[in-house]
């Protein structure tokens, strides 16, 4: 039978919480270019590791213009388009 404390788990998730609410409060102050690059960021390198595990190599500049495109985010001159990169969409 699986066995747990409702108080000590209760104290981490509110800490937890607490520790999301500063996070999130911090976010909101770095503004919203910030949040897009690191948005962008994380997602490029989400793309390229899930493309690696299923044995395609994409190259990091064309899955970031890929992807900055279509969340409408402004990285100043986009790579050209790669068909690869660009078709993890459809």
């Amino acid at each position: 039978m699986w066995r747990y404390d409702v108080g000590a788990l209760t104290v981490l998730l509110m800490e937890v919480s607490r520790t999301q609410g500063l996070l999130l409060g911090r976010l909101a102050d770095v503004g919203m270019g910030l949040r897009d690059q690191a948005c962008l960021a994380v997602l490029t390198e989400d793309v390229i590791k899930t493309s690696e595990i299923e044995g395609e190599h994409l190259e990091a500049a064309f899955v970031r213009s890929s992807i900055a495109r279509r969340l409408g985010v402004d990285i100043g001159a986009l790579t050209p388009v790669d068909r690869h990169a660009d078709g993890l969409w459809r």
